[in-house]
């Protein structure tokens, strides 16, 4: 269990939002709790996709698809199963640059390439939380693929600065970027994301609930255009739908409702910026 300061400090952090000075602890458990979403994948996740207590974010949850069966890996601290005996700058390439202490390379779902963009500040404040975390001694598969990785997902990166919260449009596109949304609603084509398409949704994904269809989130037909701010505010947190009707996983709604509302008018800019396309693209 988290000591009781630690927790009633992360706590105040995810109401407060940006209104409270943060510690580095404070600001890593805001971005991983919330608009990061790394507890949707790492965290053993309860019927309605909750963290399951006591377990942390100790992994194994299972992503089983026609080019791989990939397995979540513990990122708490336990020294055996987990990232324990990881130095800073080896958890950082691995979250940023997706390469491991042994030099291989982490493929999906891990979204690299959004992940790339995430500030040194931030990516320091991530690390920190992630050090305080409980260890967690849970022994992960290994992750089999059946399509061929990439050899790297970009050159080395330093000196990634955090963009301005005044600029609520760019800021939003960095969490945005960060919560790597449109990993999930950029359309695909011959398995790799159509960025030229970028938010116009249309993928596919099965699970227990049933199929979940990613919405279009640019401005274009069949997409928000017709959403007033608070519609997409309720959509991202709560997961109810415009119409009332309830949105399916994986969208991290018990995640993202840990958004402060500063921010989340940010990433709310940034999608009104999208080019408007229709459903799915083309």
């Amino acid at each position: 269990m988290r000591k009781l300061g630690m927790g009633i400090s992360v706590f105040i952090a995810l109401q407060a939002g940006s209104t409270l000075a943060q510690s580095p602890v404070e600001r890593g458990g805001y971005l991983v709790n919330g608009i990061a979403a790394c507890g949707n994948c790492h965290a053993p996740l309860d019927q309605n996709r909750r963290p399951i207590a006591g377990r942390g974010l100790s992994g194994g949850e299972v992503f089983d698809t026609p080019a791989f069966k990939a397995y979540s890996p513990n990122i708490t601290p336990d020294p055996e199963t987990g990232i324990g005996k990881w130095t800073d700058a080896q958890l950082g390439k691995a979250i940023r640059e997706g390469v491991r202490p042994d030099g291989t390379i982490i493929g999906p779902p891990m979204p690299i390439e959004f992940l790339r963009d995430v500030s040194d500040a931030d990516l320091a404040a991530i690390i920190a939380y992630l050090r305080a975390q409980p260890p967690v001694k849970n022994a992960v598969p290994k992750s089999v693929y059946k399509i061929p990785l990439p050899p790297s997902y970009g050159p080395p990166l330093a000196n990634v600065q955090t963009p301005a919260k005044s600029d609520a449009m760019k800021y939003g596109g960095y969490l945005v970027s960060m919560g790597h949304c449109m990993d999930c609603h950029t359309p695909q084509v011959k398995g790799r994301l159509d960025m030229s398409q970028m938010g116009a949704g249309g993928r596919i994904f099965p699970g227990p609930a049933g199929q979940a269809v990613s919405r279009n989130l640019t401005p274009g037909a069949n997409g928000l255009s017709d959403w007033t701010d608070a519609d997409i505010d309720r959509a991202v947190r709560t997961g109810v739908s415009k119409d009332g009707s309830k949105l399916k996983p994986p969208m991290a709604f018990a995640f993202y409702q840990n958004v402060n509302a500063e921010d989340m008018k940010s990433v709310i800019a940034y999608m009104r910026s999208l080019k408007p396309l229709p459903f799915g693209g083309k």
